[in-house]
């Protein structure tokens, strides 16, 4: 079948076109920022997936004459992100076309690429990370788990705003990038005093990152209802976990060793425009909001996610996006409600996603209630991960006409320090 034609079905349709960077692969690539010369030349330039193949953007924008060369003929999507949202709609409409118009065939046709015959890189620069805490059944397991004898499960903070917490920007990595296990400080509850070594206790959690394309000023906010004219799309994320060390160091300022050592992105972000029929309401309300986070007037800002995280091949979980407490939204206003800036490249993350059942779970933390339980995996039972262990997250929404709108995997592989 020519790679002009995907299959009825295929996730990752025209109606979908997710951004990534990519290279030839065993190509040596150039340093970012060296040029903008097409994928041929071996280094890193933007690809749009279209089935199993990827489209050289740049290439194409070049041979069809388009004004978008610019934007596309690029080592990393940031140039397309800090060009706003117009661009993001007016470059959307033309790569459908160049997909789809059948006179544009003999020239896209040759640039497109094999997935199996690239390299798929980080595909923005990463700016600032920041990570939150937004879904209620997650925060009532976790406070379950620690605070079993408590009259609320949850923090007197949780429904009044969304907490997050700053994260390291430079050790988010791209999906298939090993995850070497951390060390740091330990101690159990019946330890006399800490030691150091390996975590024994890593962990995932399976969550969903939403990327800024426009920034800012300092000193602005963001209201929800520009929420679609800063963000230009999400991608699926994992953020790793170390569990031991997380319980010693978090109180009183919260996660930073057990958290900074890695957080693995998917190689493709899925504009929002491609998620116009995944948009849902958020659960009720259940306290009142003060009014900068008050969405009862606003679009519907929650996205119908099925999420799916798998170790070692076998499925644990099934987590359900549609059932997070805060959006996406909410979050940004929140982050920028004191005047903190957003800059071209900022990475946020919903925190992890978890539905009311216990295969909705989207961590080992709950999945396993702290190491209580066990799973049975096809190489035996886990609590927590293990070395050589990998997990993949994989997602999809609904797409238009009935179609499924695919979400670029995220997976990665404990591997010990050496």
């Amino acid at each position: 079948m020519p790679p002009f034609d995907v299959p009825e079905g295929d996730p990752f349709g025209p109606h979908n076109l997710p951004y990534g960077v990519f290279s030839p692969a065993g190509s040596a690539d150039s340093p970012a920022g060296s040029g903008s010369s097409p994928a041929g030349s071996g280094e890193r330039t933007v690809g749009v997936r279209l089935g199993d193949h990827v489209l050289d953007a740049g290439a194409a924008a070049r041979a069809l004459g388009s004004p978008y060369e610019a934007l596309l003929a690029q080592p990393t999507l940031n140039p397309l992100l800090a060009a706003g949202r117009t661009a993001w709609s007016d470059v959307r409409r033309a790569l459908t076309a160049w997909v789809t118009v059948p006179s544009h065939r003999e020239a896209i046709e040759p640039l497109l690429r094999p997935l199996s015959e690239v390299t798929l890189h980080l595909p923005f620069e990463v700016a600032d990370y920041v990570d939150f805490y937004a879904s209620e059944n997650h925060a009532r397991n976790v406070g379950q788990i620690f605070r079993p004898d408590a009259a609320d499960t949850l923090t007197p903070n949780w429904k009044h705003l969304p907490i997050g917490y700053h994260g390291r920007s430079g050790t988010v990595v791209v999906s298939g990038t090993e995850v070497i296990r951390p060390s740091g400080q330990r101690k159990a509850p019946a330890d006399d005093a800490p030691s150091f070594g390996p975590s024994i206790r890593l962990d995932i959690e399976a969550e969903v990152g939403f990327v800024i394309g426009a920034p800012s000023a300092m000193g602005t906010s963001v209201p929800l209802s520009a929420f679609r004219d800063h963000v230009f799309g999400l991608c699926l994320l994992n953020d790793w976990s170390a569990r031991d060390i997380q319980a010693w160091e978090y109180v009183p300022l919260g996660p930073f060793l057990g958290k900074s050592f890695a957080t693995s992105v998917s190689a493709w972000i899925t504009p929002l425009d491609a998620l116009e029929d995944a948009r849902v309401a958020p659960p009720s309300r259940t306290h009142p909001l003060l009014p900068y986070l008050d969405d009862a007037s606003e679009d519907p800002a929650g996205y119908d996610l099925r999420i799916s995280v798998a170790i070692n091949g076998r499925t644990v979980a099934e987590p359900p996006f549609s059932t997070m407490y805060w959006t996406a939204a909410q979050q940004l206003t929140h982050m920028t409600v004191n005047g903190a800036s957003l800059r071209t490249g900022d990475l946020y993350g919903s925190g992890t996603v978890s539905g009311p059942t216990e295969r909705e779970r989207g961590s080992l933390l709950e999945l396993t209630w702290n190491g209580r339980d066990t799973l049975d995996l096809p190489d035996g039972k886990r609590t927590f991960l293990e070395d050589g262990d990998e997990v993949t997250i994989t997602a999809w929404a609904p797409g238009p006409g009935g179609t499924r709108v695919g979400l670029g995997e995220v997976s990665g592989r404990v591997v010990p320090k050496s």
